[in-house]
């Protein structure tokens, strides 16, 4: 089975604040599970996330 995180957890790996966390997920830009009233996140899921966060850089012109 997957390993569930914690929000502080996502919030150190993130290097955010745990506030910035909760207002990510209130406006559903991070994915996250409800167990009852908490918030938990799948490692795999949040890793996959990550990646796909990243911006390429643009190509350089050559003039």
């Amino acid at each position: 089975m997957n390993r569930l995180l914690a929000i502080q957890d996502v919030a150190e790996q993130l290097s955010i604040s745990v506030k910035t966390v909760y207002t990510m997920c209130n406006q559903r830009r991070i994915p996250f599970v409800k167990v009852g009233r908490l918030l938990r996140f799948d490692a795999a899921t949040m890793e996959e996330w990550v990646r796909k966060q990243a911006v390429n850089p643009l190509p350089v012109n050559r003039l």
